[in-house]
């Protein structure tokens, strides 16, 4: 299940007022990339994209943290239902289905790392899991940027970013391309 926009939006304020911080901007620019990319490509959904743009990291209303967010996320939209979204905010980091592919602290108990490698192991990842991947590596709270600067910028706060799931960006980036037989930039950047 998903909810509406309007109930993801409301989700959002809320857990903004939890924990403010720069991750709901960021948030918010991912759900705009989402579903203006959604509606150049045949058989995805635009709200929906945007709506699983809009709180693939909602784990973060829980406070400050690092691989907990994903735990978090996943479980919270798990609790209310929303299983469409509970699997984004599990698949948006591990581009590569390997949980050691993550960038950051791993701040959470073996059981739960251990239901996450589960749960990840388990997914078939579809076009909204990369595509939610992708927009992740755009977004900034303060608007669109190029993938270089998004990524350099997750690696001079977490100290690394791994050549595969660099590699694996730029793999989504052309993916997407083709399938929208556009320039994503052109697309993203676009009013």
């Amino acid at each position: 299940m998903l909810p509406s926009r309007e109930e993801a939006e409301r989700i959002l304020m809320e857990a903004e007022q939890c924990n403010p911080g720069a991750w709901a901007g960021h948030s918010r620019v991912a759900a705009k990339c989402a579903y203006r990319i959604a509606k150049r490509c045949r058989g995805l959904n635009p709200e929906k994209a945007y709506i699983c743009g809009l709180l693939h990291d909602i784990g973060r209303r829980f406070g400050i943290c690092q691989m907990r967010h994903i735990y978090t996320g996943y479980r919270y939209m798990t609790d209310l239902g929303y299983d469409e979204v509970a699997r984004i905010c599990l698949s948006h980091s591990f581009h590569l289905k390997r949980l050691n592919e993550y960038v950051g602290d791993v701040d959470i108990e073996p059981q739960q790392l251990a239901e996450l490698e589960q749960a990840l192991r388990a997914m078939e990842f579809d076009d909204y899991d990369r595509l939610i991947q992708l927009c992740d590596s755009l977004a900034m709270a303060e608007g669109v940027v190029t993938m270089e600067e998004r990524m350099l910028d997750v690696k001079r706060r977490y100290g690394s970013y791994p050549q595969d799931k660099w590699d694996a960006n730029f793999r989504l980036r052309s993916y997407f391309e083709e399938k929208m037989g556009r320039d994503l930039y052109a697309v993203v950047k676009s009013a």
